[in-house]
């Protein structure tokens, strides 16, 4: 077993990706069996007894008796596993029965400290049954930032109390983090896929596989891992070895595994899929257009500015939108075949003028004809090797094209042509309780079905150059961890000290519009606290839809108002920020109570007992 310490910058602006290569570091170690700390200082940082550094800064490492080698947040939360096998840390060949002790060391101040007394190790945090069955898992959400790791550190921890040896693979917005390898797929008793978009069950085939969303994986990760244990069914094991045949096992498997969701929750998994794969077309597309503006005028005239128009609009980003986005609806639904059918209907939604409320329509389409037609073919076993190369890409493809062009195209964008026309028509009284209702949705469930359905319509009208939604949709989606971290700074009293440290964190991501750093504080205190977000968030809508302010980039928080027309009307966009963030931060004063002297020390104590490993 070897003795890891960890540095990389603490800026507020890196902090997340901080935690998450922490995260991912962590998760590596422990599955070789080694001990990690993560040290808080670059100067005289205290390294008695560690036999690798990981530097991941751009500033030189401190002198070191051991090995140091160099990495960044980015290639370890990508592969922390390869970082370490890099090293020459790999297995250990032993399991380690005791979990991995993160420390987080606080190194002197001055370089006249160096001697200070090595770090203690932590106690482990549980004990891991090396008798116990093997637990591996994947977790990915449609944005892969926050809900990806908040659902794997809930499953192992879910894991570890019930003795379980675990590993969770992230499939987060930077690709793979702690990729799971076939040897460990192989040694595991179950496999739990808690994901709100597809996740590729191919090289699961034959093994125990449980799939629920991040959220029940987030509230109560033990029991999702027992249910696992108690009920996952063996996944391709009623097919005769058929790719396809096995997929559409899995969805028929995924489908019942998430209790409670029904149809409607199949549904929201498959647009989710799309919307994800989606989202950086648009971003890439909004800011380019802006940057055309920003260069060339409102006609973006010049050579550089029409090249940054042809990139991001109509022949590049944004063409592509649409049929991405029916494309991965029709690949959740069915797999591979699904793809092409549901990319050529995006298409045909496109050349129809039906927009993003046809490609919704073309994917879903596209999808299920291929479902059905996989059901439907019955080949000799000698030809089953055709549907999925030749028959289901053709048949698909042919039947949504034709659907789009004679039946449905039509229709759709006349349904699209009365929706944006209205939209446009809006004064400034319906216009602000259309983006308070944005708003509110926004901040209900925080990355749940509501804020996604707000979300996803204000992203589709930017194809239809309607940018009045996102701007709302944006704005309301900032200010509730906006408002929690200056409610944590203000009303103290309220907010035990676990909470005002986490406001901090609250903030930076309130900037870079993530609400979910809202969540903990929701869990703990719904009633009081949601109402509050809400109020905040509808007020930010209504201001930013009345006040005409545009934005043509669906993501981005802070960091896109200062590309040059990116937001119309920044001025009253900013006062939109503050007011709806000041509303939330009056009301969560208002409405919670004041902690009890006794609840106060209690959380004091729990605190020291417990600190943070940030």
């Amino acid at each position: 077993m070897a003795q890891i310490a960890f540095y990389t910058d603490d800026l507020p602006q890196s902090r997340m990706t901080r935690a998450l290569a922490a995260q991912a570091l962590q998760r590596a170690a422990e599955a070789r069996g080694h001990q990690l700390r993560v040290l808080q200082s670059s100067t005289a940082a205290d390294l008695s007894g560690a036999d690798t550094l990981l530097w991941a800064s751009d500033s030189a490492p401190p002198a070191h008796s051991g090995t140091v080698m160099r990495t960044s947040p980015a290639e370890l939360i990508a592969d922390a596993a390869g970082v370490l096998d890099r090293a020459g840390l790999g297995n250990t060949g032993a399991v380690n029965t005791s979990g991995t002790t993160v420390q987080t060391v606080s190194a002197p101040v001055t370089p006249t400290s160096v001697s200070a007394a090595p770090a203690t190790p932590a106690p482990a945090a549980a004990t891991v049954s090396s008798t116990g069955p093997s637990v591996v898992g994947v977790t990915s959400c449609p944005t892969g930032i926050a809900h990806t790791f908040m659902a794997a550190e809930g499953l192992e921890g879910g894991a570890k109390a019930l003795g379980r040896t675990v590993k969770i693979e992230t499939q987060g917005s930077v690709g793979a983090g702690n990729a799971l390898s076939a040897e460990e797929i192989a040694g595991a008793d179950v496999v739990i896929i808690a994901a709100d978009t597809n996740v590729d069950l191919s090289r699961f085939a034959g093994k125990r596989v449980y799939q629920t969303g991040t959220k029940p994986a987030i509230r109560d990760g033990q029991a999702v891992v027992q249910r696992a244990l108690d009920e996952a069914p063996v996944y391709g094991a009623a097919t005769g070895g058929d790719f396809v045949a096995q997929a559409a096992a899995a969805k028929a498997a995924k489908n019942e595994a998430a209790a409670g969701q029904g149809l409607g929750g199949e549904i929201y998994k498959h647009l989710m899929t799309g919307v994800s794969h989606m989202l950086p077309l648009v971003v890439a597309g909004g800011l380019l257009i802006a940057l055309a503006f920003a260069f060339g005028g409102i006609s973006a005239e010049g050579p550089f500015a029409q090249a940054l128009m042809t990139i991001g609009g109509g022949t590049g980003a944004f063409g592509l939108f649409v049929p991405v986005l029916a494309g991965y609806i029709a690949y959740s639904i069915a797999d591979r075949p699904g793809l092409a059918p549901g990319l050529v209907g995006g298409m045909m939604a496109v050349s129809t003028g039906s927009g993003f409320l046809g490609g919704i329509v073309a994917g879903f389409l596209a999808g299920y004809i291929v479902k059905w037609l996989n059901n439907g073919i019955r080949l000799p076993r000698t030809l089953e090797g055709l549907k999925p190369t030749l028959l289901l890409p053709l048949l698909g493809t042919m039947f949504t094209g034709l659907l789009m062009i004679f039946v449905l195209g039509g229709p759709m964008a006349s349904a699209l042509t009365a929706a944006t026309n209205w939209l446009n028509s809006l004064g400034n009284t319906s216009a602000s309780v259309l983006g308070a209702v944005i708003g509110a949705m926004m901040a209900f469930d925080m990355g749940g079905p509501i804020n996604k359905a707000a979300y996803t319509f204000s992203t589709g009208l930017i194809d239809s150059k309607v940018y009045g939604p996102i701007a709302a949709a944006m704005a309301a989606g900032m200010t509730p961890p906006l408002a929690l971290f200056f409610a944590t700074l203000i009303f103290k009293n309220r907010f035990t000290p676990d909470e005002q440290e986490a406001g901090k964190a609250a903030g930076v991501l309130g900037i870079s519009f993530i609400t979910e750093g809202a969540i903990p504080f929701a869990a703990r205190d719904p009633l009081r606290v949601i109402p509050s977000l809400m109020a905040g968030s509808a007020v930010a809508g209504a201001i930013s839809m009345a006040a005409g302010c545009l934005l043509r980039a669906p993501h981005g928080g802070i960091f896109v108002l200062a590309i040059p027309g990116a937001v119309t009307n920044l001025p009253m966009y900013i006062v939109a920020i503050l007011a709806g963030t000041l509303v939330s931060t009056v009301m969560l004063g208002l409405l919670k109570k004041p902690l009890e002297r006794n609840e106060r020390i209690v959380a004091q104590e729990e605190s020291v007992a417990t600190p943070s490993h940030e």
